[in-house]
């Protein structure tokens, strides 16, 4: 299992936004010079996270992104949620009835993933865009 480009890069943008875009809107061509991110790319990914509400755009010559809410109020794991989907690593945990294979009613092997869902949740649910912003390592440890 791996995070996309999507996700990573999306993310990287979000925290740049939060250590900088609080006050004024960001131009998407600085903020991927800043973070080594392929505008075109990155404009496809700010058209899902507008859409989720997770940023606001400004037009015009003084344009760009800015943070919809406050840097505390917004979860990592929403981040990833809107531009890498749902956090099931196996598609039996998609299902409500949970039925997606012939061994559904004995799968032994369905708690570790759902295990691994619940820790992968609590750990990105467990940072906001705030933590992230904070420059010394030490302090992010410490969450």
């Amino acid at each position: 299992m791996k995070l996309s480009s999507r996700g990573h890069y999306g993310l990287r943008a979000m925290v740049f936004l939060a250590r900088v875009g609080l006050n004024k809107p960001i131009p998407l061509r600085e903020i991927a010079e800043s973070e080594h991110i392929p505008e075109p790319f990155l404009e496809q990914i700010f058209v899902e996270l507008r859409r989720a509400g997770l940023v606001k755009s400004v037009r015009g010559a003084k344009g760009g992104f800015l943070l919809a809410n406050h840097p505390e109020e917004i979860i990592v794991g929403d981040i990833v949620r809107v531009l890498e989907g749902s956090l099931n690593i196996v598609d039996c945990l998609a299902n409500e009835d949970g039925n997606c294979c012939k061994t559904n009613e004995d799968c032994t092997t369905k708690i570790v993933w759902e295990k691994v869902r619940e820790s992968m949740a609590k750990v990105l649910d467990g940072f906001n865009l705030a933590d992230l912003s904070l420059k010394n390592q030490s302090v992010i440890d410490n969450l």
